[in-house]
């Protein structure tokens, strides 16, 4: 797998060794080389883990654990996460192909994320909503639970298979989006000075700001445009508190 970006397997409080060694074996077979778990439910290192792994067993013992999934994030440019459920309102889906596809059309050294939710519930809503595109597998709508490891080697597999093609443009336009950790604390800066302002609501806020970090989302917000609304938004708060200077 020859891709200059660096990916990442992020997995959400994963609560069975077996899995988590499954998945560390295929972080090998596909030359994905750090797996990180966010508040695992089990022992990582137990002996069914290690046994699961074979060659991933480096993989495994070099694990980063981590106690939340911003803290995970905090170096990725570029986020998947995978969701189970292919109708949910909040939560615009992608095709596997287009959010991979755009995972791969950087220019420049990224950190890409490929997040997976827990054996039982997945991912929640809240934790959707950090990444820049979600994903949802193909499978029998009668029965769309996949196992988590089964899950994490499809996604892989497709993501080998697009940089193999070289599907990408080499021409077009990129954008980098804006870092996860300076998005959200921009939302919750502009969340706090509408609450102030009275255009929002405490009964409204959640689902009003949820809507405002969907469209900055789906505008692959940059950097810098991050920097220009928290600009902004200092300078309303200056104006407000001096202005019967």
């Amino acid at each position: 797998m020859a891709i200059k970006n660096t990916i990442k397997v992020v997995l959400v409080e994963p609560a069975g060794p077996i899995n988590i060694g499954s998945v560390a074996r295929l972080c090998e077979n596909f030359n994905v080389h750090e797996l990180r778990l966010v508040s695992p439910r089990c022992d990582y290192l137990a002996k069914e883990a290690i046994n699961m792994a074979v060659r991933g067993l480096k993989i495994l013992e070099k694990a980063k654990v981590y106690d939340d999934l911003n803290t995970a994030l905090s170096d990725c440019s570029r986020i998947i996460a995978t969701c189970g459920r292919k109708e949910h309102g909040e939560i615009p889906l992608n095709s596997n192909k287009d959010a991979l596809n755009w995972a791969l059309k950087s220019e420049r050294e990224e950190v890409i994320a490929l997040v997976f939710g827990r054996e039982d519930r997945g991912l929640s809503n809240e934790e959707l909503l950090k990444a820049n595109k979600v994903i949802s597998l193909n499978t029998n709508e009668n029965y769309p639970s996949l196992n988590l490891s089964h899950a994490v080697a499809i996604v892989l597999h497709q993501f080998n298979q697009l940089n193999e093609l070289d599907l990408l443009k080499p021409h077009t336009k990129i954008n980098y989006p804006a870092n996860l950790i300076k998005l959200e604390d921009c939302i919750n800066d502009a969340g706090s000075l509408l609450l102030e302002i009275g255009f929002l609501m405490k009964h409204t806020y959640k689902a009003k700001m949820t809507k405002i970090k969907q469209l900055l989302l789906r505008g692959e917000i940059k950097d810098d445009e991050v920097a220009l609304i928290r600009g902004i938004i200092s300078q309303a708060r200056w104006k407000i508190k001096n202005k019967n200077d």
